[in-house]
């Protein structure tokens, strides 16, 4: 308890004053809406996958009820990471940082988006997946945030979990049961995290340098980041491929899945070797590959549901 205390004591930068009102874009800064675009399609697709039928009306809530419980572990990871946001420039002119929500707000703000949302998913779909999203909050702001980012390298390893339990959510909300499809679609972004967010870091190393973050490339360098990504590249592309030897998956998937695992696989191949800007090319395609492999699996059950 001390340290979350002294933490929050030192959370907002010295130089920051808060000589502007909060408006509600700041407040919706703070939910991270690119992180929670991620995280609604994976939820989604996740709901299309899942075998069974929702009213739409309740799939509409869930999806709602899911958006807003990631954009609440987004506020906690924004106010928790207020200092080290202060300092880089990536983050500079967050709405904490940049001194248009005090801190205060932003816990509050997050913890109440957080009790709110699970609550509801539970009364709106079930307890299973109310249940897995209460975990994914927790894993993001506290496991991830408070606990791993500023102690080791593998933070983005075992934090990533966070943003691999969406589509889990969205099966669950449908079937109230986890099963190994949706462990697989977990699989797949938990394995894609390490390369997508080391490829990141390589680009931005000195900003994390600057904070005493220890990403992989602070503590271990370049080379062996590069190497590391290489791996993991070698491990995210087999199971993106998993769901259409599985069969919960047609063969539209697995040829979206097989060419963009290709190229994965040689841009990974290039950051192992060096070579120019090949860290900021994963990087790019990293977020292509993630959407089109699930856009693909959402498709074909679009599709099969049309024609059946």
């Amino acid at each position: 308890m001390t340290d979350t205390t002294t933490h929050m004591e030192q959370t907002v930068h010295p130089s920051v004053h808060y000589g502007q009102s909060a408006e509600a874009g700041d407040f919706i800064a703070l939910l991270k809406p690119r992180v929670m675009s991620l995280v609604v399609f994976t939820a989604f697709v996740g709901m299309l996958a899942a075998p069974g039928t929702m009213h739409p009306v309740l799939a509409l809530a869930a999806i709602t009820l899911i958006a807003i419980g990631a954009g609440a572990s987004g506020a906690l990871n924004m106010w928790y990471d207020a200092d080290i946001d202060a300092e880089m420039a990536r983050t500079a002119n967050r709405p904490i940082p940049g001194g248009r929500v005090t801190a205060g707000d932003a816990l509050g703000f997050g913890l109440t988006l957080s009790v709110a949302s699970v609550v509801l998913l539970g009364l709106v779909a079930n307890v299973t997946s109310a249940a897995l999203l209460a975990l994914t909050i927790f894993f993001y702001a506290v496991v991830y945030t408070m606990w791993l980012k500023r102690r080791t390298p593998q933070n983005i390893v075992i934090g990533g979990a966070a943003g691999a339990f969406p589509p889990m959510i969205g099966w669950a909300v449908v079937t109230d049961s986890v099963t190994i499809e949706s462990i697989v679609l977990f699989g797949i972004i938990f394995l894609w995290t390490p390369p997508h967010f080391w490829a990141l870091s390589l680009m931005i190393q000195k900003d994390y340098e600057k904070v005493s973050v220890p990403m992989l490339p602070v503590v271990a360098g370049a080379r062996e980041t590069r190497k590391q990504i290489w791996l993991y590249s070698l491990l995210v592309v087999p199971c993106g491929l998993a769901p259409y030897f599985m069969g919960f998956a047609g063969p539209f998937y697995g040829a979206v899945s097989g060419i963009l695992g290709a190229v994965f696989l040689v841009l990974a191949f290039y950051v192992w070797r060096g070579e120019e800007k090949a860290d900021r090319k994963l990087f790019l395609f990293s977020i292509l590959y993630l959407f089109a492999v699930f856009a693909a699996l959402g498709l074909e059950r679009i599709i099969s549901g049309f024609l059946a």
